[in-house]
């Protein structure tokens, strides 16, 4: 069974996370979108996939959308190390899939 992927990335992401994805295969449509409280610039790609290529497309986003980020505390001597994520990730399933 298919799958729709709608993920919404900020705009500076989005060219790696197509990249990423044709490298592999696979095409996406999207559409400029803002959105949240500062009303930032952002893409929402929508991508059908086959159920087994699901977690690679949704490896690639995390991949792609999310920043390590290290952190000094003055509470505490060792730094700590975090990870911050940028998209939104919505999945359904695909009933009908045509191409024309």
């Amino acid at each position: 069974m298919k799958k729709m992927v709608m993920a919404v990335v900020p705009r500076d992401e989005a060219e790696n996370v197509l990249s990423a994805l044709v490298d592999i295969g696979h095409t996406a449509t999207f559409t400029e979108s803002r959105g949240g409280m500062l009303r930032q610039s952002q893409m929402t790609l929508y991508i059908a996939v086959e159920a087994d290529d699901l977690e690679k497309v949704l490896g690639i986003v995390r991949k792609h959308c999310r920043v390590e980020v290290t952190v000094e505390s003055e509470e505490n001597a060792e730094p700590v190390t975090t990870d911050i994520g940028f998209a939104v990730v919505f999945v359904w399933n695909l009933d009908r899939f045509e191409k024309y």
